[in-house]
């Protein structure tokens, strides 16, 4: 077992030195324009980047909102009763919101989470195995969707959407398995 780990640490040390550099020679190999290639493509996604601003723009602007104007707390004592019958923690509830809109406005829950409850809490267990195991929804669609211009979203939100609420609920329940 040690072995393996030894090898898979000494694998890991050359892996972006391997890529850097091997991406480059395999372009020369095939005789791209590496340089000019690598250029075009940078100024495509700085194109790209300028496009999403009015987008990312909104949904920040929405999330602080909707956090600052207490309706969050209302919605968690709302809902709190609800949720107990599935085994959902209610102070998780904000995590479940806010991640299918923000990753940056998810971590930021984590990390306050951590701050409240402490490291090896198992709310703070849950949040971190919600993080990882959902997607943000909405900054995708709103994002990607409007960056290339698709303006009829059609099944995507829905799906995503119930992607992120079971990845929610199987986070919780897994975490209440595994750490009790």
């Amino acid at each position: 077992m040690d072995t393996a780990r030894n090898v898979i640490s000494v694998l890991s040390f050359f892996v972006v030195p391997i890529i850097l550099v091997g991406f480059p020679l395999y372009g020369l190999y095939k005789r791209v324009p590496v340089y000019e290639s690598f250029v075009e493509g940078a100024k495509e996604g700085f194109q790209v980047a300028v496009r999403i601003i009015p987008y990312l723009v909104a949904i920040l602007f929405a999330i602080a909102m909707f956090r600052a104007s207490g309706a969050m707390e209302a919605l968690t004592r709302a809902l709190d009763p609800v949720l107990g019958l599935i085994g959902f923690p209610a102070e998780l509830l904000p995590m479940a919101i806010i991640r299918s809109l923000s990753g940056s406005g998810s971590a930021a829950l984590v990390v306050d989470m951590i701050n409240q409850y402490g490291e090896d809490s198992i709310l703070v267990k849950m949040a971190a195995v919600m993080y990882g195991s959902s997607e943000t929804t909405f900054y995708v669609i709103a994002v990607y969707f409007g960056a290339v211009g698709i303006r009829k979203t059609r099944h995507a939100v829905p799906a995503g959407l119930l992607a992120d609420a079971a990845a929610m609920i199987i986070a919780v329940w897994t975490v209440r398995l595994l750490f009790g």
